[in-house]
């Protein structure tokens, strides 16, 4: 079954919009080589509403053997040791089950 694999950030108050342009760069450059990424999306967040998370990506895979090889992908662990490690607050994430016909 496919995965939904959301991660929202709160970023540590040095972090600039230079930096997180940088990541989302290096983030897209990134799923651009990890084939078992079947849909991605990253960037941040519009603030739309009042609140939230300063960052967010999505990544939909096709289930769990490929969200491990996604987050355990050495392309992946040198983004976070990059950017991502020195940059997080605050992470969150979830994995969600996408059921047949579920995304439009």
């Amino acid at each position: 079954m496919p995965v939904l694999h959301i991660a929202s950030f709160r970023w540590k108050p040095e972090v600039t919009e230079e930096d997180v342009a940088a990541l989302t760069t290096a983030l897209y450059e990134m799923r651009a080589d990890i084939p078992e990424i079947k849909s991605y999306v990253a960037g941040a967040n519009l603030h739309l509403r009042a609140g939230g998370a300063d960052y967010g990506v999505a990544a939909i895979v096709d289930d769990g053997a490929g969200l491990d090889a996604y987050l355990d992908h050495p392309l992946h662990k040198a983004v976070y040791e990059r950017y991502l490690g020195w940059m997080i607050g605050e992470r969150s994430a979830a994995q969600l089950p996408i059921e047949s016909g579920s995304l439009v």
